[in-house]
């Protein structure tokens, strides 16, 4: 049995929010495998309420040396990942895509998918460009179709990070875009085994049942590889009834260790509080 205020502590603890960390910034990226950042500072919010040094220009320099960047990931929200992590999740999301794909259908007739990939591809690549640019472009190509719904498409099939200088620390530019291959000079990957991100995922958040998971990355049917991996996994229940799945070797801290409050660095001019988990 796990109770809710021991299931916090140990939550807390993996993402890297009960103690000071030593791990440098692109690693702490990494290791809670992405960031929301639908808007730009959220990001830096989120690592500023982490204990220990922090400075919003940090992750600027890394968005800046493409270490890091800003992609649609998880939830059909945009996310902050390593670069390295940017071509994980998104292929591990497509199915996602593939159905959000489906609501744009109706201004898509006549329009073959691979071709607009091809097309979007070549265009973006040339340069970045905005969703309006793409419209524009894609519904020249194809003007019997929605432009709202070809650039939804395109955004859909193609891996698609934003350009600096928006996400920068107090910089501001327009949503561009262009494909992750071409801005990171990486070649793309083909979609990850579920096993590896289902373990990615329980190292930043377990102990987490199945649930859980599909609702951070947005999909569903994660059960059966869950199960495949039970024999490796520990499982406990939570007092609702809810099986939590966790690393064997991950911590799990004593319920009563104190939780720090969230702190925000000199440097940062506008902070958000640290969200409080269940139990806290």
């Amino acid at each position: 049995m796990l109770d809710v205020r021991a299931l916090n502590r140990a939550t807390l603890a993996r993402q890297l929010l009960l103690d000071r960390s030593a791990m440098p910034v692109r690693d702490e990226v990494g290791h809670v495998v992405g960031l929301q950042a639908q808007n730009t500072k959220p990001s830096n919010h989120a690592l500023a309420a982490r204990p220990g040094g922090f400075a919003p220009r940090e992750v600027s320099a890394l968005m800046a040396g493409r270490d890091v960047a800003r992609i649609l990931t998880l939830r059909a929200t945009i996310h902050t990942h390593t670069a390295g992590g940017c071509l994980v999740p998104r292929p591990f999301v497509q199915p996602a895509r593939d159905r959000e794909l489906g609501n744009f259908r109706a201004g898509l007739d006549g329009v073959g998918l691979g071709r607009l990939a091809a097309v979007a591809r070549e265009l973006v690549e040339a340069e970045p460009r905005t969703m309006a640019q793409l419209r524009q472009a894609l519904g020249a190509e194809w003007p019997d179709a929605d432009p709202r719904a070809l650039a939804a498409a395109a955004r859909c099939t193609l891996p698609l990070v934003q350009v600096t200088p928006r996400g920068l620390w107090e910089e501001s530019g327009q949503v561009a875009l262009t494909t992750v291959e071409h801005w990171l000079g990486r070649p793309a990957r083909p979609a990850p085994a579920a096993d590896s991100v289902v373990l990615r995922y329980l190292a930043a958040f377990g102990p987490a049942s199945v649930r859980d998971m599909q609702t951070w990355a947005g999909l569903t049917r994660l059960k059966d590889t869950f199960e495949r991996l039970r024999p490796r996994l520990l499982t406990f229940r939570d007092p609702y009834g809810v099986e939590p799945f966790a690393l064997p070797d991950a911590p799990r801290p004593d319920p009563e260790t104190p939780a720090p409050p969230a702190s925000c660095p000199s440097s940062t001019t506008s902070c958000s509080p640290t969200p409080t988990a269940p139990g806290s």
